[in-house]
């Protein structure tokens, strides 16, 4: 029987890059658990995870097998019709595959398949020593690691991520003899760099991380990150303050350090005129410094560094990171002021000069069709149109703006700032910032209904434009970033609840789109000339000459962008754990309002719960496959005269009560109210099914079924096409 034993094995390294050392590690650590277990050599993984700093890579099990199990194998022979003659005497292509196997072929077993019987060879051997599988099974580990570009150090011809110095490998108490990128194992592994530059010697695995920790390495990551969220924030208190911490910055200074030490630091009171923005983003991307904010959240004149040793002269420390965050926070005002003086409104004057697209124009076209479309958008929510088209007017200036150009993720943010300072109104200055939300995946929509609108018209246009342009995404390609930007307007359209008919909204996009290239007042008057024409929208201006243009492709384009947002959708309502069954009942109805598609969403789910569900779906499937079959139109009257069976004038009067309860929620939008009360007819339908044929001989009385049989269908479908919940 296989006794257990502690495993350890480090990899020893040049410090390796921050921002892929915890993939490395977590390759490395799936790399040697995958070779243990192609061997067959069991382990206990119970608490193991990826350990490692810096300057090392490491894989810690508490109990893995010395040896493997028993190895069998079976291979497979020839068929006997040609194995055998006709004497029964081997052939020669049995007798090759005996001789390949290293037995007489009388030793051979016999097993049978779908097309005969056939030989077949069976074998059992020990298992081997794990000690002496591990060599190969750390060099796969390393070698499947995901390294894009080795470094190649010395005369070497093999590369790693950075240089290798040192490779420790433990099966219990025993060096496990291995040899990987130029360096042998044994028991020694190094401390700090500069606080326990010597080596460190394991008598058994289990002693890894304490030796470790006494020599100033905490080789655990979790460890690592709680102490530096410890110090951070003990230091950011201890001026009574609050450490503002990043994941994305805490995981790489994670990745910097080895025995992380917290230094209060501070800077001069003038930067903080700079919009704090800027100056978080100078100490976060740039220095891995963490901001202090006070206790309104606004940023104060104080931050704390992350060292990677207990200096001896912390002062000289904090200076030091004093001395390399004050240069980048001068220019920051620098552009600041001189971008204060020139004054939003007249930065816009630059954008006409700016490339939006080769076939839509400069960054100032696009400004002023987003700028009309947001004055739509807020017609139809409710929104301030003057302030709407203000916004989306201002909304691009601040790429013209030192600050931006030095900074481009305060795209938006900047221009906030610059409109305050000129006296916008409050909710425009916000709006600018706010039509850039959501920035990235995990960010909120707008805030503010004026912010939403913006919002909505900017993506509208850039995804209208980037269609019309051929900037389709293809594969992982998306120049144009046509899928964020459908998903960013979608999520803005439900989570905000704004209440517009969306196809409406991306015809008047793509009107934008066909009419660029006409003067203002052309282009007006042409909107709502093609406007009318294609979308039945009336936005109150004379006709004009019309531009020939292709109604079905125009159509055929508008249901084109519709069903890539939609698409976009299925990922986000399966994130939030929607089954794809129940979205598909509502992607069924082509509902043009994304508000009430959610609204139908969330309806579902609630109907999907009642135990008719099922039932009510399975019947409206039969009664739609019935139907479909219908040879031209299914007449609409129902005549009671012609019922023949109770079972169908009771379910028509079922129906009608239903129609009557329901109409009136069906126009508050209340389809959880729908759905519940036309639960209530599965009585009635089950009845119906179960004692009706409809395809009788008689046309009258099949017709007349048949009516009925539609509008029940129509009304269990009105808020969402729910035989797609029947399996």
């Amino acid at each position: 029987m296989s006794t257990t034993q502690p495993l350890l094995i480090e990899l020893g390294t040049e410090e390796l890059p921050v921002k892929a050392l915890p993939g490395l590690a977590q390759a490395f650590f799936d790399g040697v658990l995958d070779g243990l277990h192609k061997r067959g050599v069991g382990f206990d993984r119970n608490g193991a995870k990826p350990l490692y700093t810096p300057r090392r890579l490491a894989v810690l099990l508490g109990a893995v097998d010395t040896q493997q199990p028993e190895q069998r194998s079976e291979v497979l022979g020839p068929y006997l019709n040609i194995a055998l003659d006709g004497d029964g005497q081997p052939t020669k292509a049995l007798q090759g595959f005996a001789a390949k196997a290293g037995v007489e072929w009388t030793a051979l077993e016999k097993t049978s398949d779908n097309k005969g019987e056939r030989f077949v060879h069976r074998a059992v051997k020990p298992g081997a020593d794990t000690a002496s599988l591990l060599g190969e099974v750390v060099r796969e580990a390393i070698a499947a690691m995901p390294i894009p570009k080795p470094m190649r150090w010395g005369d070497h011809d093999y590369g790693f991520a950075r240089p290798v110095h040192w490779l420790v490998a433990l099966l219990g108490k025993d060096v496990v003899p291995a040899q990987a990128l130029g360096v042998s194992s044994d028991r020694m592994s190094r401390g700090h760099r500069f606080m326990h530059d010597k080596p460190v010697w394991f008598s058994a695995p289990q002693d890894y991380v304490e030796s470790l920790r006494a020599a100033f390495v905490l080789v655990d990551p979790d460890e690592r990150r709680e102490r530096i969220v410890r110090e951070v924030e003990a230091a950011a208190s201890a001026d009574g303050g609050r450490a503002r911490i990043d994941e994305g910055i805490l995981e790489e200074v994670n990745g910097l350090t080895e025995w992380p030490v917290a230094v209060a630091c501070s800077f001069e009171r003038e930067f903080l005129a700079v919009p704090q923005e800027a100056l978080i983003a100078t100490m976060e991307a740039n220095q891995k410094f963490f901001p202090v904010l006070d206790a309104s959240g606004q940023l104060t004149e104080r931050f704390v560094g992350v060292a990677n040793i207990e200096s001896r002269d912390a002062a000289e420390v904090r200076k030091g990171y004093e001395r390399v965050i004050r240069p980048r926070f001068a220019d920051a005002k620098f552009f600041f002021d001189e971008d204060l003086k020139q004054g939003l409104a007249s930065m816009g004057d630059g954008l006409k000069t700016v490339k939006y697209q080769d076939k839509l124009g400069s960054v100032a076209d696009k400004v002023a069709r987003v700028a009309w479309l947001s004055v739509e958008v807020a017609k139809e929510c409710g929104a301030d149109p003057v302030q709407a088209k203000r916004a989306a007017e201002l909304s691009k200036n601040d790429l013209q703006s030192r600050m931006v150009n030095e900074f481009p993720e305060l795209q938006g943010i900047a221009g906030r700032y610059y409109a305050s300072a000129r006296k916008e109104d409050a909710a425009v200055a916000d709006a600018i910032d706010y039509a850039y939300m959501p920035r990235f995946s995990s960010d909120s929509i707008a805030p503010s209904k004026l912010g939403q609108v913006v919002a909505i018209a900017e993506r509208l246009y850039t995804l209208a434009g980037g269609f019309k342009a051929g900037l389709k995404p293809t594969g992982n390609k998306d120049p144009f970033s046509l899928r964020r930007n459908a998903l960013g307007l979608a999520r803005t359209l439900i989570e905000g609840d704004v209440d517009i008919d969306f196809v409406h909204s991306i015809r008047k996009a793509q009107i934008c789109v066909i009419v660029a290239e006409l003067d203002s007042e052309q282009k007006r008057k042409q909107m709502a000339a093609e406007l009318a024409q294609f979308a039945g929208i009336d936005v109150g201006a004379e006709q004009s000459a019309q531009i020939v243009l292709n109604r079905e492709e125009f159509l055929a384009e508008t249901s084109e962008i519709y069903d890539f947002v939609i698409d976009r959708l299925r990922s986000y309502y399966a994130d939030r754990g929607v089954p794809a069954q129940q979205f598909e009942t509502v992607v069924a109805l082509r509902v043009s309002n994304l508000a009430d598609f959610d609204r139908r969403l969330t309806a579902i789910a609630e109907f999907a719960k009642l135990p008719e569900a099922e039932a009510l779906a399975a019947a409206n499937k039969r009664s739609r496959n019935i139907l479909k079959k219908v040879e031209g139109e299914v007449p609409e009257a129902i005549d009671p005269a012609l019922f023949a069976e109770p079972a169908e004038r009771e379910l028509a009067e079922a129906v009608d009560a239903a129609v009557a309860d329901t109409d009136p929620l069906l126009a508050q939008r209340d389809y959880v109210a729908v759905l519940g009360r036309l639960a209530r007819l599965r009585p009635q339908v089950d009845a119906f099914f179960d004692k009706v044929m409809v395809n009788v001989d008689d046309a009258a009385v099949r017709n007349n079924r048949l009516a009925l049989l539609k509008r029940l269908s129509d009304r269990l479908g009105s808020v969402a096409a729910i035989e797609h919940l029947s399996i």
